[in-house]
């Protein structure tokens, strides 16, 4: 079938501009657009820099061109972004300072505790370290820090370096990974009653007043809910992207569901990397072929597909990732096994959805990845 360029117009007249409220033609989004037999290709420029935003515009134009115009087409849409500067009056956004040496920094986040934030942020950055990245932890949970233990360095503390002449604190390291936690300066038994404004300013010592070096990634394990310390994060650090960590229930999707919305408020405006499901379902050893869905099935996915927002992939309920954690030696450090399968492949979703944001949106104060360790920018169906 030959597409007709004045049907492809009409169609996009439907859909909406991100943030504007005027169809996409009338507003000049559409810079062009190109039809040849059965193909066709449009070219976009919208003003919202949000990697949400693009997806959307992208997953609309595809699903109209099919729907009013032709079902088999085949459609290539590039968008390109073009962010207002920003005036004097505007912004109510919170930004952060960058802090030299730290190209991606990466939050972790989920929207209540329990569901395994912290050991898929502890596996998380074993295994970019074995793929060759440099990383950090900065364990931002502060009222029930759990990176130490999961590191086996609960019992160490960071020493002080002379970095340009000022006092900076070094990160314990293990496993290769850099790690700061506010475990390290209280006594195991001591809980941490403080206000916002304490343990903000207690965070930024551990992020500014640290000698993180050459980081190519620098994970965030978040408190869970959304709240003050999410706050003090954002205003205080460039935050590369976010991901957010639920189970399959119902009661932790709701929840999960906030901490997306979180991040994607417009004085926040971080872009979300994608959805983690963890505990997914159970495979008892004698029955491996078996998967038994103990918190509901996909239930994270579907979530994902609603937001609009990657789903990054399942993590298994396994009795040795418990047991590895408790032990301090994180399971992702296994050899050929399931487990170590599991969080590689996780992992290597989380770099695509890295680079694939910093290719898609304006550059920030983030430096982008040069070395891919295997993966690459994520391939969009067009």
């Amino acid at each position: 079938m030959k597409l007709n360029k004045q049907d492809i117009l009409d169609a996009l007249k439907t859909i909406t501009v991100p943030g504007e409220g005027q169809n996409m033609v009338d507003s000049g989004a559409v810079t062009n657009v190109v039809t040849f037999a059965d193909e066709v290709i449009v070219d976009l420029t919208i003003k919202n820099p949000s990697l949400q935003a693009r997806k959307k515009t992208e997953v609309e134009i595809l699903q109209t061109i099919h729907r009013k115009v032709y079902e088999k087409a085949k459609i290539k849409v590039n968008i390109k972004v073009e962010a207002p500067a920003p005036s004097p009056k505007q912004t109510n956004e919170i930004k952060g300072k960058s802090i030299p040496g730290i190209s991606n920094i990466v939050a972790v986040a989920s929207g209540k505790g329990g569901v395994g934030k912290s050991t898929v942020t502890a596996n998380l950055a074993v295994t970019l370290a074995k793929m060759g990245f440099k990383v950090g932890v900065l364990d931002a949970d502060i009222y029930g820090p759990s990176i130490p233990i999961m590191f086996d360095v609960a019992s160490e503390r960071p020493l002080s370096v002379n970095i340009d002449g000022k006092s900076k604190m070094k990160p314990v390291e293990n496993y290769g990974v850099k790690v700061l936690s506010i475990g390290f300066f209280t006594k195991p038994d001591q809980a941490v009653i403080w206000r916002g404004p304490m343990a903000s300013k207690a965070l930024n010592q551990m992020i500014f007043d640290a000698a993180w070096g050459e980081l190519d990634f620098l994970l965030l394990d978040l408190p869970p809910g959304t709240g003050d310390i999410h706050l003090s994060i954002m205003q205080a650090l460039p935050i590369t992207g976010s991901v957010v960590v639920s189970t399959p229930q119902n009661v932790a999707l709701a929840d999960a569901k906030k901490g997306v919305a979180m991040f994607q408020q417009d004085s926040i405006n971080v872009p979300v990397l994608g959805i983690i499901e963890n505990m997914a379902y159970f495979t008892p050893a004698e029955l491996p072929e078996n998967k038994y869905y103990i918190f509901g099935k996909e239930g994270a996915k579907h979530l994902a597909e609603d937001l609009q927002v990657p789903f990054l992939g399942e993590l298994p309920l396994v009795q040795s990732i418990r047991e590895a954690g408790d032990i301090g030696r994180p399971a992702a450090l296994q050899t050929a096994t399931p487990i170590e399968e599991a969080f590689e492949k996780l992992t290597k979703s989380v770099v695509e959805q890295v680079v694939y944001r910093n290719k898609a949106l304006p550059e920030t104060e983030a430096i982008k990845i040069t070395t891919m360790a295997g993966c690459s920018a994520v391939k969009k169906n067009r």
